[in-house]
């Protein structure tokens, strides 16, 4: 896919296959977030890949999915995640810069799974204190976010609305993601 297709139909999901994603792919995928811009080059980031299969159900449980639909918004058995990155900023480097930071890399993170066929959801709703004992993470680190990874079993669709931003499931099952149109938010000169 070329970039700017890449950007225009990536949609978060939250219900995957469970199909494997290669340490391989999971790898260039933290690669990717590695080269994102960083507020003077500080680089405060670092990922914990996850992928075994006894650590993906304690991930999962110290998360919290889709607000405005939960729980039907939520992955169900057969539906969860086969991986996640979680992104960590060492202590010391918090603060805005560092999350802007985080920002970018996982955005080119999500952006580069999406094109492996890969589906994503950026998830900041996180029991931060469990999951680090889950993963055992090291005091030098903090927290920011948890990427959940797998090959979509959803088909989310955008529509244009100026008056409600809040995701919805139809009759049908299917995902609709409110955007504000372009002609609302565009200022030119």
């Amino acid at each position: 896919m070329q970039m700017i297709e890449l950007i225009k139909t990536r949609r978060t999901i939250r219900r995957f296959k469970q199909e494997k994603i290669s340490l391989e792919i999971l790898t260039d995928l933290v690669d990717c977030g590695r080269l994102a811009p960083s507020a003077s080059n500080r680089q405060p980031l670092a990922y914990h890949i996850v992928q075994k299969e006894e650590l993906l159900e304690p991930v999962f449980r110290t998360l919290s999915w889709a607000g405005y639909i939960a729980p039907r918004g939520n992955p169900g058995e057969g539906e969860k995640p086969a991986a996640y990155i979680v992104v960590l900023v060492r202590k010391g480097y918090a603060g805005s810069s560092a999350q802007h930071d985080a920002g970018a890399a996982i955005e080119n993170i999500i952006l580069a799974a999406w094109s492996h066929g890969i589906g994503s959801c950026w998830l900041g709703s996180v029991k931060r204190k469990e999951l680090t004992q889950v993963l055992n993470i090291s005091e030098e680190y903090e927290i920011d976010s948890v990427i959940a990874l797998g090959y979509p079993a959803e088909s989310p669709v955008t529509e244009e609305s100026e008056d409600d931003i809040r995701y919805y499931k139809d009759e049908d099952d299917v995902l609709h993601v409110p955007k504000r149109p372009l002609k609302s938010i565009l200022r030119i000169d």
